[in-house]
C-alpha cells in the first residue's frame, strides 16, 4: 500500500518539476543581433540586393558603407577591388563559387563573382547577391562602378 502512494508522490513531483519556469527569463528577441544584413548593390541603372551573414567580416564591411568603387575585370567571371584597409578574415576553401558570391580574397580584395566556377583559391565569405540574374549583364565587360549601401 505504501509503495503505490510513494510512486504516485514521486510521479507528481517529477511532473511538477517539469512545469516550473526558469527564474531567469531568456533574452528578448528584439535585442538580439540580426542573423544577417541586407545591402544594395547599384550598378548603373540596375539594383541588386545581397545578404551578408552576421560575422566580423561583414560587420566591418557594413561599417564602411556607403561605398562606391571601380571594380576591375578578371578571368571573365569576377570583378575585384583592393580596399584601402584590411577586413577581418575567416578563410575557407569554397571549392565551387556561384554567381553572386561576394567574397574577400586575402584581407582586402573585395571580389564579386558573376559566373560560377570551381576553384582551389581560398576566400572569406562576405555575402551573396540574392538573385544574381542579370548581374553579368549589369557589370558588363571591363571595369564597373558599383555602389554598396545599406538596404
Amino acid at each position: 500500500m505504501k509503495r503505490p502512494r510513494l510512486l504516485l508522490l514521486l510521479l507528481l513531483l517529477l511532473v511538477g518539476a517539469g512545469t516550473c519556469k526558469s527564474a531567469t527569463p531568456g533574452p528578448d528577441p528584439a535585442t538580439l543581433p540580426p542573423m544577417s544584413t541586407k545591402i544594395r548593390l547599384r550598378i548603373g541603372p540596375d539594383t541588386f540586393t545581397a545578404t551578408l551573414p552576421h560575422n566580423p567580416t561583414s560587420t566591418a564591411f557594413v561599417a564602411r558603407l556607403p561605398l562606391t568603387i571601380s571594380m576591375s575585370e578578371l578571368n571573365s567571371n569576377e570583378k575585384y577591388h583592393d580596399l584601402p584597409a584590411s577586413l577581418p578574415t575567416n578563410i575557407i576553401s569554397p571549392g565551387t563559387i556561384q554567381a553572386g558570391d561576394l567574397l574577400l580574397y586575402g584581407a582586402n580584395t573585395l571580389v564579386l563573382f558573376y559566373q560560377p566556377l570551381a576553384t582551389a583559391y581560398r576566400y572569406t565569405r562576405l555575402g551573396r547577391v540574392d538573385n544574381p540574374a542579370g548581374l553579368a549583364a549589369a557589370l558588363g565587360r571591363g571595369s564597373a562602378t558599383v555602389t554598396f549601401e545599406l538596404n
